[in-house]
Parts: C-alpha cells; structure tokens; sequence
C-alpha cells in the first residue's frame, strides 16, 4: 500500500501509524477552536465588559441595612414630640387670635366690635396700631399745617417769635426730592394725630396716651426750632393747627367753604426732657 503524505485524502490532515511491517495514514480530524464566551470577548469599541458572578467587583455604595431613618418631629422621642407639638398648637392660636382682632380692629363698625370693642383696642394698642381701614375708606378731604411760636430771652428782654410752619418745611423737603425720608412724611403728621386722638376739645389728656402725645408733639417741636438760631434761650413754646377744607373741583356745583379755622393750644414751658439729646440746652440744663 501506497503510503500518503501528511495531507489526508480530501484536504484532510493526516497523521501515521503504525501496525506490523505496514504503516496505515490515519485520517486526522480539523480541530475547530471552541468560541469564546460573551463575557470574554473584546471589541475594540471599548474596555471588556464587567464579569458577573461572585466574583464580580461589588460597584456603588453598599446597600442600607435595616429601616430608614426618621426625620422632623418623627426622629424625636415621645415626649419631645408631645412638647413640639403643643408649642406648634399655641403658636398658631396666637396667629389666629392676631389676625381676627386685627381683622375687627379694621373693619367697619359691627356687632362684634360694639360688644368686645375695649378688648381688641387693648390687644391692638400700642404695639399692633393699624391706621387704614378696610371697604373705601374716607379720603382726607383736609389740609392741617401745624404752627408753632416760641418765647426766647434774649440779652436785652424777652420775646415771642413770629407763627412758623412746621409742615410747610416738610412740604419743602419732600418737594421735588424722588426719594423723601419717612420722617419728613409722617412724623410730624402722625405725631399731630397721635395728639387730637388722645385729647378733647378743650385740650384734656385722655389718659396715659395723652401724656405720651403731649410729650411727642414737644420733643418734635424742640427737635425743629433748635435747627434754627434766635439768639436766645426758648422759655416756652405754643403749638396751633390750621385747618382748610379741600376745595370742590371746578366741575362740581358742591360750595365748600375754604377759610381757615384754627385749633391753639396752650403755652408749654420747656424742661429739660423737652430738648434733643447733644445739643447745648440739653447738655446746659444736664449740668
């Protein structure tokens, strides 16, 4: 028998063996490469993907054990939870007890503030004061200026200072000036309120608030007149208001009569409490 070369017949590869005086060219078999798991292969689109299985590396945080924990209120012990819980329950009946009586404090008048009006007045006054009142209320339909005089002793004798217009040098100030102080607004006009508000026609103190206005108005007026110089010491001072109605616009037959009418108080005597702090007076009448 012929003996083959290592090519077996048909292409395949052959391998020898050998048997007595003859040798037999077995057939040899291809051997095909087994094909490689998914998770083995590697593409040159990027890095091999992550094994999976015990041995994996473990990514990310470690998973939480046990029941989350709790937040707000709900993290307190009992007893702290009952005291929050209390403290939350006064503090919104006060909410709700200041915004009733500041409710009926501006509203229009009612059967609810006729019977319990001297309550609310005294939860309202003096800290939670509301000047507006609600449903269209009334426009000023006034013009006050408020006037004051002073006695001064001169080097030679005493005398009395022509009327000067305190709100006329507000109106000066807040003339033509885009941004006007709130003093130059209101102190002097809620001040000269605070006073008619808390005293009778003949100029009685209606209580404590009155004696509080009275001294306002002073220091107030004090405050003014030290800005100017008269060449003396002020020995007292006399306040008055002047009062015009609004007159009717051209369009409307209404006649409104526009002459003034005039409110004079009494003559103060300054005192020491009376001056602004720092200026001389103040500082002369210390000493």
């Amino acid at each position: 028998m012929d003996s083959y070369d290592d090519k077996g017949v048909g292409g395949g590869v052959g391998e020898s063996v050998s048997g007595g005086d003859e040798s037999v060219t077995a057939p040899r078999t291809r051997t095909v490469p087994e094909p490689r798991a998914q998770s083995d292969a590697r593409t040159d689109s990027g890095p091999p993907a992550p094994r999976v299985g015990p041995e994996a590396p473990r990514v990310g945080p470690e998973p939480r054990v046990g029941p989350e924990p709790r937040v707000g209120m709900a993290g307190l012990s009992f007893p702290y939870q009952v005291v929050a819980a209390v403290a939350l329950s006064v503090i919104g009946l006060i909410a709700c007890a200041q915004m009733a009586m500041v409710f009926l404090h501006v509203a229009p008048s009612n059967t609810l503030t006729k019977q319990h009006g001297e309550a609310v007045d005294q939860w309202i006054y003096p800290e939670f004061e509301q000047n507006w009142k609600l449903f269209a209320p009334n426009p000023l339909q006034q013009n006050v200026v408020v006037h004051v005089r002073a006695e001064i002793s001169g080097p030679d004798k005493r005398r009395t200072t022509p009327w000067m217009s305190l709100s006329g040098e507000d109106a000066e100030a807040i003339r033509g000036n885009p941004l006007p102080s709130h003093v130059q607004q209101n102190e002097l006009r809620r001040g000269w309120d605070f006073y008619l508000g808390s005293h009778d026609n003949q100029n009685r103190a209606n209580g404590l608030r009155g004696e509080l206005s009275e001294q306002y108005i002073r220091r107030i007026v004090m405050l003014r007149l030290s800005e100017h110089d008269y060449g003396g010491n002020i020995l007292r001072i006399q306040v008055r208001s002047e009062v015009r109605s609004v007159a009717a616009p051209a369009w409307s037959g209404e006649k409104i009569s526009t002459k003034p009418s005039y409110r004079v108080l009494p003559w103060w005597t300054v005192t020491a409490a009376d001056l602004p702090k720092g200026s001389a007076a103040s500082e002369e009448a210390d000493q």
